[in-house]
């Protein structure tokens, strides 16, 4: 049963079945929703519960109508039935009007007003059991995927085949959330999603820390003399690059898109002569083997996530936060040692310091006639600090970064992840 919404028809998702479509015929269904006719006893008369119960009774009464005697004045039992509906009256006025034998049209009943669209009609929001919806980057068996899964535990992981796909995701509201990586501890910043959090105008809500845990997959059966070719994400070959010189491996290394999209490539297309670095969950979604585990170069490989929505989180003092800012000049990078200033003179520590070229104008010239002119790169400056907007210090430190700055954005304001780790442990 569809459930509506009381300014919406109910005639119109009445559907008589059809071995009784010539005894339908024979009335004419109205349902008449008015102000005057909707009761409210014991509080019930607005829930989904009440729409359902009354769609059933009109269909029993319509029924009952054919079925019945000719004695109009006897109540049936689907008045009765109407009168009560799981203990309480309904709150829909149902009326049934026979159609004249001399089969003159009836005049149209006025439309309802249409019911402007919310944001719980897009999108509800998670609750009574229902799942969020975590866009990441790449196929099942992904690195992004147990990120996503430990930043929100039980969510409905959406996978995009690429980044900007997951900010799209979440936009446009087919999914709640999305887990994406900005930087790891050997292969430093995606610069990639870094520009996209300036393109696009999701928040960070949050930031989630996973140890990497790099495997040598192939399938069943082949031994390591045998590869000719090792593919997977370009991170995670320079990563294990002196593990599988180590390993005696000679072999040609091509970059693919995504760590666990090498394994199930492989898995696909039956290739004997290649392997995959991906995680351990790849193995076992896609049906390889383990052939060496833990080939990470270094034992502190590490993939910091951040958490983005589409509206912003309240800040709070009573848990470490970090926020993060981006911020330009028109004067060029003369201004970068106010801006650290600012911080430094209230004692915040910055966590990351990141530089970007300026799309909108990457080059500045400057004309000197007596030396010529001088050509000026410029850049966006991506900072992490340790403070959170709730702080009275944080407010005044970006209050004196916005006088030195032509340019000032706040990506967001979100608890630091403060979880355990334990290096070469694959959780």
């Amino acid at each position: 049963m569809q459930a509506v919404s009381p300014t919406q028809n109910l005639s119109s998702i009445i559907r008589p079945s059809k071995p009784r479509l010539n005894q339908m015929t024979r009335f004419a269904v109205r349902c008449v929703y008015r102000s005057d006719s909707v009761q409210f006893p014991n509080g019930v008369g607005s829930s989904r519960a009440d729409w359902q119960s009354s769609c059933a009774i009109l269909s029993s009464k319509v029924f009952s109508q054919d079925q019945g005697s000719g004695d109009k004045s006897t109540p049936s039992a689907s008045d009765h039935l109407a009168a009560a509906v799981n203990g309480h009256k309904t709150s829909i006025d149902l009326n049934l009007v026979p159609i004249e034998k001399n089969n003159k049209p009836q005049p149209p009943s006025p439309a309802p007003p249409q019911k402007p669209l919310t944001i719980t009609d897009l999108s509800p929001a998670p609750m009574h059991g229902s799942q969020l919806r975590v866009a990441y980057q790449g196929v099942p068996g992904a690195y992004s995927e147990a990120a996503a899964g430990k930043a929100y535990p039980n969510c409905e992981a959406i996978p995009c085949d690429q980044f900007e796909v997951a900010f799209q995701a979440v936009e446009l509201w087919i999914a709640d959330r999305a887990v994406l990586p900005v930087e790891n501890s050997l292969g430093g910043s995606i610069h990639r999603n870094y520009d996209l959090l300036l393109r696009h105008r999701l928040h960070i809500v949050g930031e989630v820390q996973l140890p990497v845990h790099h495997c040598l997959l192939a399938l069943p059966g082949v031994r390591k003399e045998y590869l000719t070719r090792v593919i997977s994400h370009p991170q995670a070959l320079s990563q294990c690059e002196h593990t599988l010189t180590k390993l005696g491996l000679n072999v040609t290394r091509e970059a693919v898109d995504d760590t666990a999209g090498a394994a199930e490539y492989i898995s696909s297309n039956n290739l004997r002569d290649t392997a995959a670095i991906a995680s351990a969950r790849a193995a076992d979604l896609y049906g390889l083997q383990v052939l060496a585990d833990g080939i990470q170069d270094d034992s502190s490989n590490v993939t910091r996530f951040v958490m983005l929505a589409r509206e912003p989180i309240i800040p709070r003092t009573d848990r470490p936060f970090k926020t993060s800012i981006v911020f330009a000049h028109d004067k060029g990078t003369s201004v970068l040692f106010k801006v650290l200033s600012a911080f430094a003179f209230r004692n915040i520590s910055l966590t990351k310091i990141e530089s970007r070229p300026h799309r909108n104008r990457p080059i500045r010239l400057v004309d000197d006639a007596n030396v010529g002119t001088a050509k000026h790169f410029e850049y966006m400056f991506y900072v992490d600090f340790e403070a959170s907007m709730a702080e009275v210090r944080a407010q005044n430190a970006l209050a004196e970064v916005q006088e030195f700055t032509s340019f000032l954005r706040v990506l967001g304001s979100y608890p630091m992840d403060m979880t355990p780790w334990c290096p070469s442990r694959e959780d």
